[in-house]
């Protein structure tokens, strides 16, 4: 079973419209006080909805989780 990994997905809103999905990754290190995130994947293209593009990336999220 491989390791489990710290990931978020989030939703930026780069202009007015435009909304991109982003997946990310916690950024290991020695402070328990604060989890800083790196970006690892976003999307290519915008979406015209939050909404969309949130689903989006939970498609591409559950793609991550899927067996190779």
């Amino acid at each position: 079973m491989p390791a489990l990994r710290d990931i978020a997905l989030t939703v930026e809103e780069r202009d007015r419209h435009q909304y991109f999905w982003v997946i990310l990754e916690a950024a290991t290190g020695d402070s328990a006080e604060a989890i800083h995130y790196s970006p690892i994947f976003s999307a290519a293209a915008p979406q015209s909805t939050y909404a969309s593009a949130l689903v989006m990336g939970a498609n591409a999220l559950r793609k991550l989780a899927e067996p190779t």
